[in-house]
């Protein structure tokens, strides 16, 4: 699916539709890029940090848990860095390109399910998330998610680059 920029200049109902928006076209955006990288290419690292386009994207699954379930809901998650082993980014052998979407699409639509149903200001529960810390709003939930996936669009665009796969917005 490809989905057009949301641009500042598309009009909006409100700041919670903008933050679903952005979040959207980057979690697509993302998808179509190693949607469009060759098999060989999505196991293997092309930076020294070492992570795979299919560990990204498991990765990005487990933030938006991390942030809206564990964080801002304060649901009890057994397992909240299951994309972690040994200190860095995992994917079992067994898990695929088709499973890991199926994976974040679906976390994508419970983050726009809690987002709709809340105000921004809504505080989130406490919880083990937070360090202690006073919860955020889920405004500052949603700009640090935005904030996430475009940072990590930007390292996809240098490795698909690098694989000979799609480039650009």
């Amino acid at each position: 699916m490809t989905l057009p920029f949301p641009s500042p200049t598309t009009p909006a109902s409100g700041r919670a539709e903008i933050f679903l928006g952005y979040l959207e076209y980057f979690r697509e955006t993302l998808l179509s890029k190693v949607s469009a990288l060759p098999d060989d290419a999505l196991r293997r690292s092309r930076l020294p940090s070492g992570w795979t386009p299919l560990e990204l994207i498991k990765h990005l699954r487990y933030v938006e848990l991390r942030w809206i379930e564990w964080g801002f809901e304060g649901i009890d998650i057994d397992k909240p860095w299951a994309d972690r082993r040994e200190d860095r980014w995992y994917v079992e052998p067994d898990e695929t390109r088709d499973s890991l979407t199926s994976s974040l699409r679906a976390q994508g639509r419970h983050t726009a399910s809690v987002v709709t149903s809340n105000d921004l200001e809504t505080v989130g529960a406490p919880g083990p998330r937070w360090d202690g810390a006073a919860p955020p709003t889920l405004e500052r939930v949603l700009f640090h998610l935005v904030q996430e996936y475009a940072r990590h669009l930007g390292h996809l665009d240098i490795v698909a680059e690098l694989a000979d796969g799609p480039v650009g917005e």
